[in-house]
Parts: structure tokens; C-alpha cells; sequence
């Protein structure tokens, strides 16, 4: 079996950089956002992997996740809400559980870029539901929890 196709049953690199950077749609992010789409887990495993970077004031819309999404922040200062809850910072090597279909954002700081591991289980095919954009008063709300 040739190197471009492992067989299932090798671990499998995938390369910081192998993939192409695309924009994140305006559908679901506010402001300036690159996606890279690191894998997608072959069945029946149903994971898949983003690495998202957010330049200041940039930030997902409102949204859900059927099963719940892990975030590992590798670089800069963010900040992340569940609906209702404290706006919070989030910091290199802080590790982010999103429950299942809480309504939640994440994103830069106002200030500051940050980037992120998105972590996904599909259902259905399907890794997130996405709503309507964070108004910029919720965004910009000046209490910030940092613990």
C-alpha cells in the first residue's frame, strides 16, 4: 500500500500546514477567521478536527453541538460564554468542554488574536448547529471572568 494511502489499520501524521487555510463563512463568524481542516476520523469513528484562528474581535455566532465540542487554546488570549453564563478567559493549554446543545461562543478577544484545536463528534453527518451572531454588547460586555 503506498504512503498516500495507509492501510486502516496504521497510525495515520497529519502535518501542521497540510491543508489550506479557508475563511470562515459569515454565516457563522464575525470578523476575520481561518479554519484548517486537520481530519476527519474514517468510520465508524465520527471525530474530526479544526484548527481555528480568530484575529481581534473576531468570534463564532451562537451555537450548538449535538455531542459536544472539546477546544484546546494553543495561542493568544480568547474569551468563551455559554448562554446566561460568565464571559471567560481562555489561554494557551486551557482545555474547554462545550456540552451537548448549549448555546455557547468562543472566539479573540477584542484586543487579541487566539487560535484554537476544535474537537467535534459528528451525528448524523452533522458536528454543529449554528445560530445567530453574538451581538457586539455581549461580545464587548466589560466583566470578564478569569479563573
Amino acid at each position: 500500500m503506498s504512503a498516500a494511502q495507509p492501510s486502516p489499520d496504521e497510525m495515520q501524521i497529519f502535518r501542521a500546514g497540510a491543508s489550506e487555510p479557508i475563511q470562515g463563512l459569515s454565516d457563522w463568524f464575525t470578523g476575520n477567521v481561518h479554519i484548517e481542516k486537520a481530519f476527519a476520523a474514517p468510520a465508524p469513528a465520527r471525530v474530526g478536527v479544526a484548527l481555528v484562528s480568530f484575529e481581534p474581535g473576531a468570534r463564532t455566532h451562537w451555537h450548538t453541538h449535538p455531542l459536544g465540542q472539546v477546544l484546546v487554546v494553543t495561542e493568544g488570549v480568547g474569551w468563551t460564554q455559554c448562554e446566561n453564563g460568565p464571559k471567560t478567559e481562555i489561554r494557551p493549554g486551557d482545555m474547554i468542554w462545550c456540552n451537548c446543545d448549549r448555546r455557547h461562543w468562543h472566539g479573540a478577544t477584542d484586543t487579541t488574536a487566539m487560535k484554537h484545536v476544535a474537537i467535534n463528534e459528528y451525528l448524523d453527518g452533522k458536528p454543529v448547529d449554528w445560530l445567530e451572531p453574538v451581538p457586539d454588547a455581549t461580545y464587548l460586555a466589560t466583566e470578564v471572568r478569569k479563573d
